[in-house]
């Protein structure tokens, strides 16, 4: 089963925003590795700047090797039908892992 972990706000500098991610909601993340039900963890990020794409794609390789054989991957992008498609697909992609996904409008 894919769970998810949605994350509202972070700082706007990357710096900053990967701090606050790893202070505040990585335990999180490890904690939903961790349970034997989960076989896929998507962590949904806010929308950034483009600034923040190499600590977030750093942040799913390194889960995804973590927890291997299990599956990690952060998805960032306002709600919506590209959110929720790119949601759904990686559900049912057992081959996918380690990706950092960016979802436009």
């Amino acid at each position: 089963m894919q769970r998810q972990l949605e994350v509202g706000l972070l700082p706007d500098a990357a710096l900053d925003a990967a701090m606050a991610f790893m202070a505040l909601h990585l335990e999180a993340a490890r904690a939903l590795l961790a349970d034997p039900q989960t076989t896929a963890l998507a962590i949904i990020l806010p929308p950034a700047a483009r600034d923040h794409r190499d600590w977030r794609l750093a942040l799913a390789r390194d889960l995804a090797r973590e927890a291997a054989p299990k599956r990690a991957n952060v998805v960032s992008g306002p709600p919506g039908d590209p959110r929720a498609g790119t949601l759904r697909f990686l559900a049912d992609a057992p081959g996918v892992t380690g990706q950092y996904l960016v979802c436009d409008e």
